[in-house]
């Protein structure tokens, strides 16, 4: 009797532990969705098709960089209440907010344009829909789903639920394709093979560092900033963004794996495109592979997109104190989009460069973060300790170190 009533005291507590615990989780699931968003699935699957595992030290670096750098968002909104942008507006000059703000809405829009572009497509390879109409119900979808904004706790769960149908995806096929642990091991020592390499990189470190969720996280946790213990609260964050990233970071090593298992050197055509990965995967493996590559495709592009437009209504909310009706915001950012959809152009060569735009956008989010973070009138006990904003800063100069470059090789 004493043993069965230690343990209902026992579950009791740690029933209670979870309902205390569980609302303080969530943020960094709906940041991670852009960190698997379709941008993700061009550069990692050509990564993996073009140089095999060389450019997995890319993945998992960038993954550590997005770890650092969400947690410092996420302690910024808890801590202080307010969202990178709010905080922005107010230390900066107005001339500098204004340039952060228009460069933050360019960001915005090659954002939009991967995620609209990968549902478009996800939309053609399931069920053959012309990737201009693919485009515009993948708009819709996103609406529909940024209707769940109002009551947050839902949005988080369910863009976590599509994290999760995409990570469950690419668990099937890595499992079928195996994995050369060899071959993995080598591709964590730092190397490239040209400027195409270097683009690939600049291009994951861009899908993988997004700047537009540097500006969301900050606001999502700023709905936890009333919690009264506040240090048990930033524990939490750090955990949720540590388990939620993870599996972000799962998902874009899983797409490099598959790539080089099934694709590099093997001579199968068109696996430098979307298509022609599906295709490949049907080949090498089984229908339901490719059927599993095209789910994922398209829960990401549902998903991100949502969390696109939200993070724009944040970044104007925040530096211009001015909102604009979501179904505009919606028709302007998608514009660049449809463009490429309706011209025809190549779309996995456009999702590439969309991550290129958004990796020369990361320093512009990140410099402000590293440097509020650093106040202590603004952070108080919860300022940054002296190496994390060394890591910080370290981020910030490789990532620009890179984008410059990028630029010289490639005019040169």
């Amino acid at each position: 009797m004493v043993v069965l009533d230690n343990a209902a005291a026992l579950v009791s507590r740690s029933r209670r532990r979870v309902v205390r615990v569980l609302p303080l989780f969530g943020p960094a699931f709906v940041a991670a969705i852009a960190y698997a968003d379709p941008g993700n699935f061009a550069t990692n699957f050509t990564a993996g098709s073009a140089y095999g595992y060389q450019l997995v030290w890319v993945i998992v670096a960038a993954n550590l960089m997005a770890m650092l750098i969400q947690s410092l968002s996420a302690k910024l909104g808890l801590v202080t209440g307010r969202d990178l942008a709010e905080l922005c507006r107010e230390r900066l000059p107005r001339p500098v907010t204004r340039g952060l703000w228009v460069q933050a809405e360019l960001v915005a829009m090659a954002t939009d344009l991967a995620e609209i572009v990968g549902g478009a497509l996800a939309l053609y390879l399931l069920f053959g829909v012309p990737l201009p109409v693919g485009g515009l119900i993948t708009c819709v979808v996103a609406f529909a789903l940024l209707g769940l904004q109002r009551r947050v706790r839902r949005f988080e769960a369910a863009i976590g639920g599509l994290l999760a149908v995409i990570l469950l995806g690419f668990l099937y096929a890595t499992l079928r394709s195996g994995i050369d642990g060899t071959d993995l091991a080598r591709g964590l020592v730092p190397s490239f093979a040209g400027t195409d390499s270097l683009l690939l990189a600049t291009g994951i470190l861009g899908a993988t560092v997004m700047p537009h969720v540097i500006y969301l996280h900050s606001a999502l946790t700023t709905s936890r900033s009333d919690a009264p213990d506040k240090r048990a609260a930033l524990r939490y964050q750090r955990s949720d963004t540590l388990v939620a990233l993870g599996a972000a970071g799962l998902v874009n090593l899983a797409m490099l794996v598959i790539a080089a298992q099934l694709f590099f050197g093997q001579g199968v055509p068109g696996t430098d495109t979307l298509e022609g990965i599906h295709a490949g995967l049907g080949v090498q493996l089984d229908r339901y592979a490719a059927l599993a590559f095209a789910i994922a495709l398209l829960a990401s592009g549902f998903a991100s997109s949502s969390v696109g437009t939200y993070a724009g209504q944040v970044v104007m909310q925040g530096f211009l104190r001015r909102s604009i009706p979501l179904f505009l915001r919606r028709l302007v950012t998608m514009a660049p989009a449809m463009a490429i959809l309706l011209i025809g152009a190549d779309p996995t060569q456009a999702l590439v460069w969309s991550q290129v735009v958004l990796s020369f956008g990361v320093p512009f989010a990140l410099i402000p973060l590293i440097w509020l973070t650093t106040r202590r009138d603004l952070m108080g006990a919860y300022v940054n300790r002296r190496l994390t904003t060394v890591a910080a800063a370290l981020v910030a100069a490789l990532i620009i170190a890179l984008n410059a470059v990028l630029v010289l090789r490639t005019l040169g």
